[in-house]
């Protein structure tokens, strides 16, 4: 297969892969060393008593029951995200049979090991459930545990798409790194209300010119079929770093569900995944193929496409189970150095099918390998390093085959090459000053809103700030702070239903801005947000001191993030307690008490799993320093 070959390593990029190499180098070690010992303690259901095995069979009919007791061929663990009410992951109801038959084929076996919960945050935004929805993240990830402790398994394959669900099971794949991973996506729904008329229809609405029926019209008209909403969410990025790490094969990401090529593609991971496999004679596990370089490249592909925000939490959590420690700073000075390649919104008005017409994933992964931004030799399930993924799959009476991708853009008002990209720097900054450390994505915030000084207004529910807004109350310029949103609080809830009203202040000639210990989510947009502060407002962070009226400073450009108050006087503030009973029961949030309490700062990962071989890795070092007292 023709490749495209990398460029030298960009220095940027080789500097904060070779600082994040280092600082995780013993906890990663340690990593590698739990999953080897997984590996030789056996991936195969030879290792299972004869009553295990005929449990784990029982219910295979006569051809995958005599396949399995053969023990010399592979059997895949399918974990899925399908539910039949969710758009992006409904067309997974017919994945299963389709990987079933294609392992037959090759001489072995499939069984579906076990589902994962998939909630969407377009369902709930703005509602209690909502604060179920980052925790879901780590129950995806021990429900894929579950799934496959049962060690039938020489190789999993991965179901899913949308924001908690492909972070939630990549953690989990991470811990049963032993096994070769092919994560499978759905792809997304196709075009449907451009999003420029969507946000316009959404504005209106908030300001009472149009009504709730017209409304409803025109978001049923931009969801509007099965498959992944096709504005540039978490849901989309997670598609494009599994790419970026080689999770997914050359072009799989951004194809409509329901249509030949998507199945081709799903047969194709099957079989490529029991290649990979030892029966299969080529073994790949996860923990030999996932690495600081992948992370890095996942990190390069968000950058460079204005990806989401709620990543700057995923992926540390999800580097983390795989032994990589990563933080903010890397993020931050990765931006400074990776130009923006694509507008699709809300960092522009094309959709993610717009995207993948213009010359898609090979040809924004052609420009980043030329221009020496990501690690072309990482491995990758396609049997090949990443250099192979400027490839994209088409039909050849009726046999996928893969041919190199367009040389040039053919829509440079959405991708375009690093030559002529449309900024210098990836947008997303990191903001330091006295009330904490948070993050802000600027690809869709233009020049003269990326610094704002105003008066600010606090808010402690995000449901009143609409009846401020009909109040006539923020029709002037301010910071609108709205805490006690962060996970130990209520588990860091989305705040995007706050964006129409935010943009239409913006609109009105208002500097405006939006700090707050809550999650933005990845279709944030043009109005300036600090987002995911640290520590939060309920772990003593420094957003309970806020007044209302304290004249607080955003500056994307320096990084700065303070109130304008001497340090004396800001010192002495005490800080409000705030009531949040109210958080924590319905609709399921007092079983998620445990979680609340466990869970650690947004720059962590905003997680509950603690540091893993962090954590062990302390302890052995704590009884070092005992033993020589």
């Amino acid at each position: 297969m023709a490749s495209q070959q990398a460029s030298s390593l960009d220095p940027t990029v080789a500097r904060v892969t070779e600082r994040i190499r280092e600082r995780s180098r013993q906890r990663r070690a340690l990593y590698e060393e739990r999953m080897e010992a997984q590996h030789r303690r056996g991936v195969h259901r030879s290792e299972l008593s004869c009553g295990n095995l005929a449990h784990g069979f029982a219910a295979c009919g006569s051809e995958d029951k005599n396949q399995l007791k053969l023990m010399n061929s592979a059997n895949l663990g399918i974990i899925s995200s399908y539910n039949d009410m969710l758009s992006a992951h409904q067309p997974f109801e017919t994945f299963p049979e389709v990987i079933r038959e294609s392992a037959r084929q090759m001489g072995s076996t499939a069984q579906f090991a076990g589902g994962v919960p998939a909630m969407c945050d377009g369902v709930t935004q703005g509602q209690p459930g909502m604060e179920l929805s980052l925790f879901s993240r780590d129950v995806i990830a021990m429900a894929t545990a579950v799934g496959l402790s049962h060690n039938m398994f020489d190789a999993a394959l991965y179901l899913g798409v949308c924001d908690k669900i492909v972070p939630g099971l990549f953690i989990g794949a991470a811990r049963f790194g032993h096994l070769p991973t092919t994560f499978i996506p759905a792809g997304p729904m196709p075009s449907g209300l451009p999003n420029k008329e969507k946000a316009r229809v959404r504005q209106l609405f908030a300001e009472g010119k149009v009504g709730r029926d017209e409304l409803l019209e025109a978001e049923s008209e931009s969801y509007h079929s099965p498959g992944t909403c096709t504005f540039y969410g978490t849901a989309n990025s997670n598609q494009l770093m599994m790419e970026f790490m080689g999770l997914h094969l050359p072009g799989a990401s951004f194809v409509n569900p329901g249509t030949d090529m998507r199945e081709a593609l799903t047969r194709f991971a099957t079989e490529q995944t029991i290649r990979n496999t030892e029966p299969g004679g080529d073994y790949r596990p996860f923990y030999r193929q996932i690495d600081e370089r992948a992370i890095v490249n996942a990190m390069v592909g968000l950058l460079a496409s204005g990806g989401s925000t709620n990543h700057t939490m995923h992926l540390v959590a999800m580097a983390a189970a795989a032994g990589i420690t990563i933080n903010w700073d890397d993020f931050s000075e990765l931006s400074s150095a990776v130009p923006s390649l694509t507008r699709v919104y809300p960092n522009g008005q094309a959709d993610i099918n717009h995207f993948q017409a213009a010359g898609g994933m090979s040809l924004l992964i052609r420009e980043l390998l030329g221009a020496g931004l990501i690690h072309g030799d990482i491995p990758t399930i396609f049997g090949t390093d990443l250099t192979a993924y400027t490839q994209e799959p088409f039909l050849e009476d009726g046999k996928l085959v893969w041919r190199e991708g367009p040389l040039e853009s053919l829509d440079p008002d959405v991708l375009r090459p690093v030559s002529n990209a449309f900024a210098a720097t990836g947008g997303l900054n990191v903001l330091e000053g006295n009330l904490g450390r948070g993050v802000i994505k600027v690809s869709a915030v233009e020049a003269q809103h990326r610094v704002v000084e105003a008066p600010i207004k606090i808010f402690e529910e995000q449901n009143d700030l609409k009846a401020a807004f009909d109040a006539g109350d923020l029709d002037r310029d301010v910071i609108v702070v709205v805490r006690f949103q962060g996970p130990k609080a209520n588990g860091m809830p989305e705040l995007h239903k706050l964006t129409p009203y935010l943009g239409v202040l913006q609109d009105r000639g208002y500097k405006v801005a939006l700090v707050t210990d809550g999650r933005m989510s990845g279709a944030s947009g043009k109005v300036p947000a600090a987002i995911h502060m640290t520590p939060e407002a309920l772990d003593g962070g420094p957003l309970a001191r806020l007044r209302d009226g304290d004249v607080v400073r955003l500056d994307a450009y320096k990084g700065e993030l303070s109130v304008v108050l001497s340090d004396a006087e800001w010192g002495d503030r005490p800080k409000r307690v705030a009531e949040l009973d109210h958080y924590h029961v319905g609709l399921g949030r007092e079983l998620f008490g445990g979680y609340r309490h466990l869970a650690m700062g947004a720059e962590e990962g905003a997680g509950v799993f603690g540091g893993f071989e962090a954590d062990d890795l302390e302890r052995q070092q704590g009884q070092i320093h005992d033993e020589d007292a």
